[in-house]
C-alpha cells in the first residue's frame, strides 16, 4: 500500500526531536509570508518532504487578484513538470513490457519527423531526454499561433540537423510530445486515461488533471497573472490553450498535495507505483547540458552544478559538497513550477505560483541549505526589495 503522511492544511509534523530536524520551518513561514506580499507575486503553494514524509503544505496570497486564498488543495498549472509525469508513466510502461526504451520511434504510429529521416533512429529515450538533433523548442512559435501540433511535427523534418539523434541535448515541447503518441499506440487508449490509471489515482493524487477544462473546472484553481516590472503593475492574463495541446510536455494541471505525494514517489515510497528500477532508468543521467549549467552559474552563483538531463528530470550537484539532487523547473504564460529533491534524504521541495516571477526559485536553495547545514542566503531576493 502507498505509504502516505495524514496530515491537516495549515500544520506541519516534525519527525524526532527539533533538534535533530535541520529544516526551520518557522523561519520558512515568515519568509513565504515576506514573499507574498511582494508586487510581482499575486498566489503562492509550497510543500517540503522530509525524512520521507510530507511535513509542510502551506499556501499564500491569492487565486487571483482580490480573489479568495490559495489553499493546499488550490490547482495550477504544472507547465513543464508534465515532462516528468510523462516520463515517469512511460519507463513504467517499459518495464511492464509494453516497449523499449530503445526502440526506434518507426515502430509506433507518431507523427514526428526529423531531418534526414532521423526518425528511423530516434528512440523513446532520445525524446525523453531531449536528443534529437534539432533546434531547441523547435517551433514553439507554432504551436503559440495555434498551430497544430501533430502538423509541427511533421514539418519538423524539414530542419536543418543541429547534431546526430543521440549526440546533444536540445530541449524541446511540441517533438517531446510524441511520447503521447508512442503510448497511444503501443496501449489503445488516450494518454489522458493512461497517465491517471497508472500514475495519479494510485497515488492519490485527486486533484491532478490534464487540459484547460480540467484546470477552470477545479473547485478551486490559480489564475495566471503577469507582472509588468518597466511600469511595476500586475495584469491578470487568460489561461491560454496553446501547450495544452502538447499534453506530455506541458498539459498538467494539480494542487501542491499532489505535487507532494509525486514528489514522494519520484523518491521512492511508492515502489508498487513506481519501482527502484523504474526510478533509476528515469534519473540516470543521459547527457551534459552546458546551457542549463550556464543559467544556473549566472542566477545563482553555481550551487547547483554539473547540470544534466536524464528522462524528463534534470540532475545536479548541489552547493560545494556535490550532493546529487533531482529535479525541474516549469513556466507558461502566467504559471510557474518547481521541484527538487534528495533521493538519498528522501527530502525535497515542491512550490506552485501563479504569476511570471522569478522569485520564488530561490525557495529550493533556501530549504536544501537547510537540509545540508549551510549559513542562510537570501536567495528569495527579499533583502534587495526592502
Amino acid at each position: 500500500m502507498v505509504r502516505f503522511l495524514t496530515f491537516v492544511f495549515g500544520f506541519w509534523l516534525l519527525i524526532g526531536s527539533a533538534a535533530a530536524d535541520p529544516i526551520d520551518y518557522d523561519r520558512l513561514d515568515k519568509r513565504l509570508i515576506q514573499l507574498a506580499a511582494q508586487d510581482d507575486i499575486v498566489g503562492l503553494a509550497v510543500g517540503v518532504i522530509e525524512n520521507g514524509e510530507i511535513t509542510f503544505t502551506r499556501g499564500y496570497g491569492q487565486n487571483k487578484i482580490g480573489g479568495t486564498p490559495i489553499t493546499a488543495d488550490t490547482v495550477f498549472r504544472w507547465a513543464s513538470l508534465s515532462k516528468g509525469v510523462a516520463s515517469s508513466v512511460t519507463v513504467k510502461l517499459a518495464d511492464e513490457g509494453a516497449f523499449s526504451l530503445t526502440d526506434t520511434l518507426e515502430r509506433f504510429k507518431t507523427s514526428l519527423r526529423l531531418p534526414g529521416r532521423g526518425e528511423s533512429r530516434a528512440t523513446i529515450e532520445n525524446v525523453l531526454s531531449h536528443m534529437l538533433g534539432i533546434v531547441p523548442n523547435a517551433y514553439d512559435t507554432r504551436l503559440e499561433d495555434g498551430r497544430d501540433p501533430a502538423g509541427i511535427r511533421v514539418s519538423l523534418g524539414k530542419l536543418k540537423a543541429t547534431c546526430t539523434v543521440g549526440e546533444c541535448h536540445t530541449y524541446q515541447n511540441v517533438a517531446f510530445d510524441a511520447v503521447s503518441e508512442v503510448i497511444e499506440d503501443a496501449t489503445a487508449q488516450s494518454f489522458s486515461e493512461i497517465v491517471k490509471a497508472r500514475l495519479f489515482d494510485p497515488l492519490n493524487m485527486s486533484s491532478a488533471s490534464f487540459g484547460r477544462d480540467g484546470l477552470i473546472r477545479a473547485p478551486s484553481w490559480a489564475e495566471p497573472h503577469r507582472f509588468r516590472y518597466r511600469t511595476k503593475t500586475m495584469e491578470k492574463r487568460r489561461v491560454q490553450q496553446p501547450y495544452y495541446r502538447v499534453p506530455a510536455a506541458g498539459g498538467v494541471n494539480g494542487s501542491i498535495l499532489d505535487l507532494t505525494r509525486f514528489a514522494q514517489a519520484q523518491m521512492g515510497l511508492a515502489p508498487e507505483v513506481l519501482s527502484q528500477a523504474v526510478l533509476d532508468d528515469l534519473h540516470t543521467p543521459r547527457v551534459y547540458t552546458r546551457r542549463e549549467q550556464s543559467s544556473m552559474s549566472r542566477r545563482y552563483g553555481g550551487h547547483l552544478r554539473d547540470a544534466r538531463y536524464a528522462l524528463g528530470w534534470r540532475v545536479y550537484k548541489y552547493g560545494e559538497a556535490g550532493t546529487r539532487v533531482v529535479g525541474h523547473r516549469g513556466a507558461v504564460d502566467g504559471y510557474r513550477s518547481m521541484i527538487l529533491f534528495d533521493p538519498e534524504r528522501d527530502t525535497g521541495i515542491v512550490a506552485l505560483w501563479n504569476s511570471n516571477s522569478r522569485k520564488p526559485v530561490g525557495i529550493q536553495f533556501e530549504v536544501m541549505d537547510m537540509v545540508y547545514g549551510l549559513a542562510p542566503t537570501d536567495w528569495l531576493g527579499l533583502e534587495e526589495a526592502e
